[in-house]
């Protein structure tokens, strides 16, 4: 069964989050560390939490691989992934792991 990890990144009083780094410098990373395991990614901008509601959420990365050992896998190799985030935002993300049911 396919395994998703999404990264989200709440938006909070003093929290920062630079995209031009996330989308260049960051994701090249995951490429290049991470990539050889990803079946897909998706990156959403959050831009708004409903009508005249901000965001709540600067992003979340949703990334899905093959299976349990492609996902493993990939973690085993995201050491150099995870410390590049305070590079980009002072965020603690939330992090879900899940199986991806349709």
């Amino acid at each position: 069964m396919a395994v998703s990890l999404q990264v989200i990144y709440p938006v909070a009083d003093g929290s920062t989050f630079d995209f031009d780094y996330y989308l260049s410098t960051h994701f090249d990373l995951v490429g290049e560390h991470m990539g050889p395991h990803i079946a897909s990614t998706v990156v959403t901008k959050g831009v708004a939490g409903g009508p005249d509601t901000p965001a709540g959420y600067h992003a979340i990365a949703t990334i899905t691989f093959a299976d349990q050992n492609a996902f493993k896998a990939a973690m085993a190799a995201s050491g150099p992934v995870m410390a590049d985030v305070p590079n980009f935002t002072n965020v603690k993300p939330d992090v879900l792991i899940g199986e991806v049911v349709a």
